[in-house]
């Protein structure tokens, strides 16, 4: 079972990560009009490494310090291109273009994950 898990890892947690970057976006378009609101981001490629070398690690003493794979640790504030009066940095335009590439890669790697567990499904069954 742990070979199988091993094998589909790096597309379940880009899945994850995808659906978390896709809520950050999500609340940065609908905090576009907030006063003083800064928009937020993950960096996808470094918190999808972070997220696949910490992998299902174990803690065998009360000692060892637990790992987490958690993107919320990756927030970061995007930098406006347009500063804005009030303060808010929220540009919709980078947003929206952002939301669609990332709901694109989303679909992605939702694909890559079905082809991977087809395969399987087909190796086991001897096809």
């Amino acid at each position: 079972m742990s070979l199988i898990r091993d094998h589909l890892n790096v597309h379940t947690q880009a899945l994850q990560l995808r659906e978390q970057r896709n809520n950050i976006l999500a609340s940065n378009v609908a905090n576009a009009a907030t006063p003083g609101f800064k928009a937020r981001d993950i960096d996808f490629q470094s918190s999808l490494k972070q997220a696949i070398g910490s992998g299902e690690l174990k803690t065998t003493s009360v000692g060892h310090i637990p790992v987490s794979g958690n993107a919320g640790d990756q927030l970061q504030y995007r930098q406006p291109t347009i500063t804005s009066l009030d303060g808010n940095t929220v540009e919709m335009g980078v947003e929206q273009m952002e939301f669609a590439e990332n709901t694109v890669r989303y679909q992605s790697s939702l694909e890559f994950l079905n082809a991977k567990i087809r395969g399987l499904t087909q190796a086991m069954r001897g096809e």
